[in-house]
């Protein structure tokens, strides 16, 4: 009697001793859980979860506007990781009906990076690997911060894709990144966090820096303005779009690649005359 007693409290620890069985919904959401090191919990993930590399052998289950919700069913997690700004509404509220308990992550601002390692650390009971995946990522983002505040100002035109023309408005974090850069957004007054604009637009804010995170050759786009500042002085560029395009830790990359190709710009500007 004493052994079964014995064997059942055995057996009604296991579960609890393997921890949370977690989901993905979002490519971002899965490099935070890996960066947080829950990836032994991870039992599914997003379409497109390509980072880090052991995300590839993980199962799918749809991407975030369809999502498998049988196989999800299937494999029986306990939570469900959403991406409180990009995942659509309504998949929330069908993830809870099923009984899968909902953890959302915001990404307003970069230090919410940060702030979703620690959360995703507790969730996982990895707290110290979050932690310090939560500090090195902060302190990145301000030595970033400290080493190019006061650099003359530039305005940036933020290219996200060319057919049609769009950028980001104010909010986006590529514009936190371009203003912790000494840059300025040329439509940071956009409350859309992302906005279809006519040429007129872009070229009457006279931008004195181009950066393109679009598939296609910024260079050859805009060479037909040869009068503005940013073509003139050589300051079109292509961004990195994979390291600016996740809000994950790996951002902290693209904005280190941003901040260098202002600096370039810096000294483009310097050496054209006018």
């Amino acid at each position: 009697m004493l052994l079964a007693i014995g064997l059942s409290a055995c057996a009604a620890e296991t579960p609890e001793s393997r921890g949370e069985r977690i989901i993905s919904v979002a490519p971002n959401l899965t490099e935070l859980l890996f960066a947080a090191g829950a990836a032994e919990q991870i039992v599914a993930v997003s379409e497109y979860s390509d980072y880090p590399e052991a995300a590839k052998d993980l199962p799918r289950i749809g991407d975030a506007f369809r999502l498998d919700y049988e196989r999800i069913v299937a494999l029986a997690p306990t939570v469900a990781v959403i991406w409180e700004t990009g995942t659509p509404a309504g998949v929330a509220k069908r993830l809870e009906d099923l009984g899968i308990r909902v953890v959302g992550i915001p990404t307003h601002r970069l230090d919410d990076i940060a702030t979703g390692l620690v959360e995703l650390g507790e969730l996982a009971g990895t707290q110290d690997v979050a932690t310090a995946a939560a500090a090195d990522f902060r302190a990145r983002i301000d030595r970033l911060r400290t080493e190019y505040q006061g650099r003359p100002k530039l305005r940036v035109f933020i290219q996200i894709d060319d057919a049609p023309l769009y950028t980001v408005g104010g909010g986006h974090l590529i514009t936190e990144i371009v203003e912790l850069c000494g840059g300025a957004n040329v439509f940071a007054e956009a409350v859309s966090l992302a906005l279809p604009v006519d040429l007129e637009s872009v070229l009457v804010r006279v931008p004195q820096v181009v950066l393109s995170t679009d598939d296609g050759d910024p260079v050859e786009y805009w060479s037909r303005f040869g009068e503005l500042e940013a073509v003139r002085n050589g300051a079109v560029f292509r961004a990195p779009a994979d390291s600016l395009a996740r809000p994950s830790p790996r951002i902290a990359d693209g904005a280190a690649d941003v901040c260098a190709l202002l600096e370039l710009a810096r000294a483009s500007a310097a050496l054209v005359p006018p």
